[in-house]
């Protein structure tokens, strides 16, 4: 571990789950003194502690459940830090919930910043990032330079962008939308090759040395079963579906997404995949 600089700001993080943990470790890799604080034992002592941190960054769930999507942690989590401090978050957020939190906190200056770890290999992904963005409530003097500021302390990538924070939230929805959406395909072209009598193992190895296809994703069993899985695909392509019909309401549109996600849930039953993810979403009558 680098030795800790006095020079530079001292770093909060709140959330201790893969994400907050794999991000706080790096932190001090690097050299940074860290605050972490979360619900559980040992950081539970740290909570005064955060309001001190010149950056905080926050790590903590954002769920979707049967009665909508739930910020209400983030808020809580924000109300921790200390006035006149720049707040970074990384828990998934529909698009204009950053601004909403600048305006119920003005004293601070929030950005939102999508993060991209897998669980498998969060330590890697944390410590190597393929983009750094940060998405700014409010275009102004203040944040622009505190967006700078935040840009030097982050790890390399080669690709960084401080943008409008709605575009940032939607490039997390994207990129995981994305992801979910292949998972689903893959799925589907797979059944297909069963029905046909063909090998599945030739065609992935296709797949997987074809440049166009973003191959993570496009293996159909993956760990315990078939389906898009996780904590965070399930969750979040119900609350893009969601949101798609409301703002965009396009009919066929709206219809493609809800079939993506019907089949989603066909595969994750029938494998018997995260079913307790399934049901925290969908509720247990799914």
């Amino acid at each position: 571990m680098t030795p800790v600089d006095a020079g530079k700001p001292l770093v909060g993080f709140i959330g201790q789950g893969y994400v907050g943990k794999n991000y706080a470790d790096d932190f001090e890799r690097r050299g940074f003194s860290t605050v972490r604080y979360a619900l559980e034992e040992p950081y539970r002592v740290n909570k005064d502690k955060i309001a001190e941190c010149d950056i905080v960054f926050i790590a903590v769930p954002t769920p979707t459940t049967s009665e909508g999507f739930d910020d209400s942690i983030v808020r809580e989590a924000i109300a921790l830090t200390g006035a006149e401090k720049t707040v970074i978050v990384k828990s998934t957020i529909l698009p204009g919930t950053t601004k909403s939190f600048q305006e119920q906190y003005p004293d601070r200056v929030i950005f939102y910043s999508p993060e991209f770890l897998s669980e498998a290999t969060a330590a890697q992904d944390a410590a190597h990032p393929f983009s750094n963005i940060l998405g700014s409530a409010i275009d102004d003097a203040e944040h622009r330079a505190a967006a700078e500021k935040v840009h030097t302390i982050l790890p390399h990538a080669p690709f960084s962008l401080t943008c409008d924070s709605t575009e940032a939230e939607l490039i997390k929805y994207a990129h995981n939308g994305s992801g979910f959406v292949e998972v689903v395909f893959f799925n589907l072209m797979y059944e297909l090759a069963q029905k046909s009598g063909a090998n599945w193992a030739s065609i992935e190895q296709a797949m997987r040395a074809d440049p166009y296809i973003a191959n993570r994703y496009a293996k159909p069993v993956h760990k315990t079963g078939r389906g898009a899985g996780g904590h965070c695909f399930i969750k979040d392509f119900a609350a893009l579906r969601g949101l798609y019909a409301q703002k965009v309401g396009d009919i066929p549109g709206t219809a493609a997404l809800a079939a993506f996600e019907q089949k989603n849930i066909s595969l994750l039953k029938e494998s018997g995949k995260d079913l307790d993810l399934l049901q925290g979403v969908y509720g247990e009558s799914i």
